[in-house]
C-alpha cells in the first residue's frame, strides 16, 4: 500500500508509478488518480487495456478544456503521453461530454464498445469513477442524470473479467458523505 501525497500531479504521477504494486487498487479523489496506475501498468509487458467507466470523458486538454480542471484531462492525459492507444480504450457511461472531447472520439474511434477496446489486450485496468451512477445510488462529486445502477455496474465489470484479465482497478468520484456500506450491494 502506498499514501500519495505530493503537491503537485506529475509529483503525485511519479510517486504512484514508483510505488505501483503487482495489482493496484487505486482509491482517489478525482480521475487524475488512474493516471499513474495506467502509466506504470502500460509500461510492463503485454497490451493494456483501460475501461473508464464515468459520467465524463475525461479526454480534454488545456486548449480544450472549457474548465481549465485537470480532473476533466486524465485520460486524454494517459492516452497522450503514449501509456494507452485510443483502440484500446472503452469509455463507458459518458453523458456528459464537450464538443471537443465529442470530435476526439470521432477521430479516435473512441467509444463505449468492450470488445473492440479488449480484443487483442493482454489485461485490462477498470477506471470506475462513480458518477457513472444513477444518481442516488451513491454520494459522489458530479452526478449526473441518467447511469447504471450498482447492480447495472456489477454486470459491467462482470464482462470486463470475462474477456480480458484484470490488472488494475480504481475508484474515484466518492463524496466524503458516500456511504461504503451501500457497495455491499455489489
Amino acid at each position: 500500500a502506498a499514501v500519495i501525497e505530493e503537491e503537485t500531479l506529475e509529483e503525485q504521477i511519479a510517486a504512484q508509478m514508483r510505488n505501483l504494486p503487482a495489482r493496484p487498487l487505486v482509491l482517489g479523489g478525482c480521475c487524475c488518480a488512474h493516471v499513474g496506475a495506467i502509466r506504470g501498468l502500460a509500461a510492463r509487458p503485454g497490451r493494456l487495456a483501460v475501461v473508464w467507466v464515468d459520467a465524463h470523458g475525461d479526454l480534454n486538454t488545456p486548449e480544450t478544456s472549457p474548465s481549465g480542471n485537470a480532473w476533466g484531462m486524465p485520460l486524454r492525459m494517459a492516452i497522450d503521453a503514449g501509456a494507452i492507444r485510443p483502440e484500446d480504450v472503452a469509455l463507458v457511461g459518458a453523458r456528459s461530454l464537450d464538443p471537443p472531447e465529442l470530435a476526439y472520439m470521432a477521430a479516435t474511434g473512441i467509444d463505449d464498445d468492450l470488445d473492440r477496446a479488449l480484443v487483442g489486450c493482454d489485461r485490462a485496468y477498470v477506471a470506475f469513477d462513480c458518477d457513472v451512477l444513477h444518481p442516488g445510488e451513491l454520494d459522489v462529486f458530479m452526478p449526473e442524470p441518467g447511469g447504471p445502477t450498482l447492480v447495472e455496474a456489477e454486470s459491467l465489470l462482470r464482462r470486463v473479467v470475462e474477456r480480458c484479465p484484470l490488472v488494475g482497478f480504481g475508484l474515484t468520484g466518492l463524496r466524503h458523505g458516500a456511504d461504503p456500506n451501500s457497495l455491499v450491494r455489489l
